[in-house]
């Protein structure tokens, strides 16, 4: 399979994953909308049908949909991120440029769905909350150490029990995300992604959005670093933990 190839099923599916779950936060955030005011559950929810829909447009390469997924599966020392696409510094970067760009165009077509309610919302936290995460309490080291540990749990579930998220299962991922989001989802708003934040706040930041207000760049790099370590850390446990698995059995 050739890079272009993964380029463009990762631009695809990360674009299908960003455009379904941005638009659930613009359904629940926005003034007007039929389902304002819906709740973190509905997002949850959202976010995890988002997912499973991302993980199935982009099954052809793997449907890593997350730099932090691609980070976690080079540290544990995979040959393929998928089927003949070797682990390599050329393949590493094929997604994540498809993964980002996905992204940023994933959000922009929920901008373009939703651009009569953005114009309508007074609030400005609301329309940058539609595109990127933001902490509900704001501590950079608590912050940053929540995206750590949502990661890892994301990655290392991932790594641990299927290899890729299109060996896991769609479904299973999907339900893995809403776990994340329902149990470790209220300090950050849980990017766990770093492209699913960094490609819709650039996005925000371009777009001509009436009153819409900072994009918090000062914010920026906590969803994008935590997550980078939390899949790093989650790459080099599921390296580890077969190894000792031996010795704990005997």
């Amino acid at each position: 399979m050739s890079l272009g190839i993964v380029f463009l099923s990762e631009v695809f599916g990360t674009a299908m994953l960003t455009l379904l779950g941005c638009g659930v936060v613009a359904n629940v955030a926005l003034k007007g909308t039929k389902g304002n005011s819906g709740g973190f559950l509905m997002v949850t929810w959202g976010w995890g049908i988002a997912v499973f829909a991302g993980v199935f447009v982009a099954a052809k390469s793997g449907a890593h949909l997350n730099p932090a997924v691609t980070l976690g599966l080079l540290v544990k020392g995979g040959k393929e991120y998928a089927p003949d696409v070797p682990v390599d510094v050329a393949s590493t970067f094929t997604y994540f440029g498809g993964e980002l760009l996905g992204a940023f165009l994933g959000a922009v077509v929920c901008w373009v769905a939703y651009k009569q309610h953005f114009d309508a919302e007074p609030v400005e936290a609301n329309k940058l909350a539609t595109f990127s995460t933001g902490p509900a309490i704001r501590s950079t080291p608590w912050n940053l150490l929540t995206e750590i540990i949502g990661t890892f749990v994301l990655v290392f579930v991932i790594l641990t029990f299927g290899g890729t998220p299109s060996g896991l299962g769609p479904l299973a991922v999907a339900l893995l995300v809403v776990g994340i989001g329902v149990s470790l989802g209220g300090p950050t708003g849980y990017a766990i992604n770093p492209a699913r934040d960094l490609g819709p706040r650039i996005a925000h930041a371009i777009l001509p959005i009436k009153g819409k207000g900072s994009s918090d760049w000062a914010y920026s790099w906590i969803p994008v670093v935590g997550p980078l370590i939390g899949g790093t850390l989650a790459g080099l446990v599921a390296l580890w933990v077969p190894m000792i698995m031996p010795a704990v059995a005997g």
